[in-house]
């Protein structure tokens, strides 16, 4: 895999969720992507830069232009230095919430992307990369 280009936005506030939608919006289109997948790759974003804040204490955005063979497509990685989620498997099932929100952050944002991967355990923070391919 190639890294085409990098961005690194901060997520400590909930007006920067809006930076790194328009952030993300830009790369997708800058590749090519559908509005479908615009939309889909922005939904997820916004998602998961909300759950860093509220849930991770505040953290980071890496997106990354990437290329693959002749794929080409975006690699966002969530990063929080937060308290981490102790059960991972019950945090992606639909309807958990610890918030009392709607609970499908985590899956949603698995179902709008074409690769996502969680690493995350009490006491070391949550890492999500999520990847859509054009």
């Amino acid at each position: 895999m190639v890294l085409l280009s990098a961005d690194t936005l901060a997520l400590e506030k909930s007006d920067q969720i809006v930076s790194v939608r328009q952030t993300v919006r830009e790369r997708a289109i800058e590749l090519g992507f559908s509005l479908v997948d615009q939309t889909k790759i922005v939904t997820a974003a916004s998602e998961l830069a909300r759950n860093t804040i509220q849930h991770g204490g505040g953290g980071a955005v890496v997106v990354e232009a990437v290329n693959d063979g002749p794929r080409r497509g975006l690699r966002l990685t969530f990063r929080d230095s937060g308290p981490g989620i102790p059960d991972v498997a019950l945090a992606m099932k639909d309807g958990y919430t610890t918030a009392g929100g709607l609970g499908l952050g985590l899956s949603g944002a698995k179902r709008l992307s074409n690769e996502f991967t969680i690493d995350s355990a009490p006491g070391r923070g949550t890492c999500v990369v999520i990847t859509r391919w054009k």
